[in-house]
């Protein structure tokens, strides 16, 4: 084969790129042929997708050229699988002249590219600098987006840390696709608010994004919610109901926590991504939709499978690009700016000036585990806001609320017997009973994500009692919800 080529190589200094062939001689030789020609380029061989999966895991590369054929796992499931590892990654695969119609597949799987063997050097290189190229845009892009992310989403997504950048990244170019998407990740993560951001940053997003809590909804009433209802179809049912995918129709549709949906409900959200319809319940026909599905779960989908109560074609529909959240503890350095982030937000939703923090404090959030991550920092952060009487939070304000300590009497008093005496006893205890019913109401709705009817049931409280109180303080659950 001759190797040369018209034209001086452009190529990213330090780009990685990896081959993969399971002949051993055939993959060291590709690799010596693009690195000789490419002189910039860091240039791997591997022999296995096994061993292709690690040396991604290890380091980010911006190509990678595989064989189709090979044994334990293909080349088309390595694809899936490096595709979900990075998703912005450049994939060519290498077939011989017969099959064609798998490289035609795997480019519909994701591919960037195809090479036949045996392999000829000028369409080798065209096709890595045409790929490598690919890459710096998708990167520069995914630069361009994580910043649009920060404003158009508020901010939220707080940190600066490793993790978080490569949350971030991931985000931006999951956003660019229009696969199904699993969001992973512990309780309080902030697995909607990715989800939200999936969509905002994607071509649907001027469409609906309509996010359904699926444990809150009654499993009798959840396939009513989602594929919608005819009118006289069960007891009640006095009129047609448009379910959310018909309402969700050309946008995105959030359906948290899947892993506590019923194998009822499993089988119709299964054929409706196979199919693209849905079936509303008492119905004899079939809708059309066109719906991004954006599914998050904090459980082990994986041994559900294994207990046969999740059903593992329906995990392999939803599993197509994953987003892994991680948890608080392993992001310690990001806690101070997450802590100050929420006690500006805090503040400004009290009306009250913003607190000086201490650094003691702030060293003691870095350390402590927060198992519910950063819904639990927020929601302590609150607290601590609510039941600082100066415009300083110090370690003292700190153990207080962390032992579950009454706010000192708000009206200058001393509960040690110093400084201003107390007021009437039945004003000092409205006062304080008004504090708190503020910030566990506020707690509360966060947690219950602004829904009445489930705070109603977490709080022991009737539906009616919760609205009162809402309508008292003047608060709406609305915004809860956002």
């Amino acid at each position: 084969m001759s190797m040369d080529v018209i034209g001086s190589p452009r190529t990213v200094a330090g780009a990685r790129v990896v081959i993969v062939d399971d002949e051993v001689d055939f993959a060291r030789g590709l690799a010596r042929l693009v690195g000789g020609h490419f002189p910039d380029l860091d240039v791997v061989a591997v022999h296995s997708a096994k061993e292709a999966l690690l040396a991604l895991s290890a380091k980010s590369a911006q190509l990678m050229i595989t064989d189709l054929r090979m044994p334990e796992m293909t080349g088309l499931q390595l694809l899936s699988q490096a595709l979900g590892l990075q998703p912005d990654l450049s994939m060519v695969v290498l077939t011989a002249y017969g099959t064609i119609e798998t490289a035609v597949e795997a480019l519909r799987a994701g591919a960037y590219d195809f090479l036949t063997k045996p392999i000829e050097p000028e369409q080798l290189f065209r096709v890595v600098e045409k790929g490598l190229e690919r890459s710096r845009l998708l990167e520069e892009n995914n630069r361009l987006r994580q910043i649009l992310a920060s404003k158009e989403c508020g901010g939220e997504l707080v940190g600066e840390g490793a993790a978080m950048r490569q949350l971030k990244r991931t985000i931006a170019a999951v956003a660019q696709s229009e696969y199904t998407v699993l969001v992973r990740g512990e309780s309080g993560t902030g697995k909607e608010l990715v989800a939200r951001m999936v969509h905002h940053l994607g071509v649907r997003a001027s469409r609906p994004f309509l996010a359904v809590n699926c444990p809150s909804i009654p499993e009798n009433l959840l396939e009513s919610e989602l594929f919608g209802h005819v009118k006289g179809a069960f007891t009640g049912a006095d009129r047609d109901h448009k379910g959310l995918f018909a309402a969700a129709d050309k946008g995105t549709i959030h359906l948290d926590e899947i892993g506590d949906i019923s194998p009822a409900v499993q089988t119709k959200l299964l054929r409706v991504m196979q199919d693209g319809e849905v079936r509303p319940v008492g119905s004899n026909k079939s809708l059309r939709v066109n719906v991004r599905v954006v599914a998050s779960t904090n459980q082990d989908l994986e041994a559900l499978m294994q207990a046969k109560t999740f059903r593992e074609d329906l995990y392999y529909r939803l599993n197509v690009l994953t987003v892994t959240l991680p948890p608080l503890r392993e992001r310690a350095e990001d806690i101070p700016l997450l802590a100050g982030h929420f006690f500006r937000a805090a503040c400004r939703e009290m009306g009250l000036a913003e607190k000086e923090v201490d650094p003691e404090v702030m060293h003691w959030m870095a350390a402590h585990p927060w198992p519910g991550n950063v819904r639990e920092l927020q929601n302590f952060v609150r607290r601590l806001t609510v039941f600082a009487t100066t415009e300083r939070v110090d370690m003292n304000l700190l153990r207080m609320v962390q032992q579950g300590g009454c706010l000192p009497v708000p009206m200058g008093g001393d509960m040690n017997g110093g400084g201003t005496a107390l007021g009437p006893y039945k004003v000092a205890k409205a006062e304080a009973v008004a504090v708190f019913t503020q910030s566990y109401v506020n707690e509360l709705l966060a947690q219950t994500k602004g829904n009445v009817s489930e705070a109603a049931r977490v709080s022991g409280l009737s539906r009616v009692a919760v609205q009162k109180i809402l309508s008292r303080m003047g608060e709406s659950a609305a915004r809860f919800r956002d």
